[in-house]
């Protein structure tokens, strides 16, 4: 008996977002498109899923192969399902975003990709396909998740120093906060560690370092806690 399905049906893909943090701004990681269509532009890493694998076993796959970079953990972020998305064929994709600290990775261009970079926030190109749109959805999530859950620290070093926290919260709201207000908030939390140790090679005056209390986080969580900034 032949079950195969008759009618046509749509590709799957993915795309991935990848939010980073140099220490100083926010930045996105785009690959430039090696093949047609859209060759020579830029766009989200991402690619189709295959038979034999899982949506999240794809974005890890396609991310390592166009970026080298590897084991990030990813949200899903949104599916996107346009007729006209693609122009070799109907296309739905499915979109995840990440947020990964710089230095902890080489970029690698493969597969079909012939260049990866590092853009800041103000000096994204013109994407390929409906990556815009995606990338606009990624940074409203991230927007309000800022807020609620304690993201930023993904950006970070173990170590790090209040106003490298508050240049994290500055680069995805995309406005100046006021020192004091967020010294005052952050510490209020009850979630950082201060540790008896200065930041190194400072060129003012050195900061004292301190650490995300991720266990205390976690346990506070589980009774129902509401991390606010």
């Amino acid at each position: 008996m032949d079950c195969r399905y008759k009618y046509e049906r749509p590709a799957l893909a993915i795309n991935c977002v990848i939010f980073g943090f140099d220490g100083v701004k926010l930045k996105i990681l785009l690959i430039k498109r090696g093949i047609e269509p859209f060759k020579n532009q830029w766009a989200l890493p991402g690619g189709f899923v295959n038979v034999n694998e899982t949506i999240d076993e794809a974005a890890q796959r396609e991310l390592k192969e166009e970026t080298g970079v590897d084991h990030v953990f990813m949200e899903q972020l949104y599916t996107f399902g346009s007729i006209d998305r693609d122009p070799r064929e109907r296309v739905v994709s499915v979109a995840y975003f990440a947020l990964v600290r710089i230095s902890d990775y080489k970029l690698i261009a493969g597969s079909d990709a012939s260049n990866a970079q590092w853009f800041t926030m103000n000096s994204i190109p013109s994407l390929a396909f409906d990556h815009s749109v995606i990338l606009e959805m990624a940074i409203n999530r991230i927007k309000g998740k800022i807020r609620y859950q304690p993201i930023g620290f993904e950006l970070l070093d173990d170590k790090f120093t209040i106003p490298q926290l508050q240049a994290i919260y500055e680069s995805i709201l995309e406005r100046k906060i006021d020192r004091r207000n967020f010294y005052n908030k952050i510490k209020k939390t009850g979630l950082l560690i201060f540790l008896d140790e200065k930041q190194q090679k400072a060129a003012h005056r050195a900061a004292t370092l301190v650490t995300f209390d991720k266990d205390k986080y976690l346990k506070l969580k589980e009774q129902g806690y509401a991390f606010e900034i």
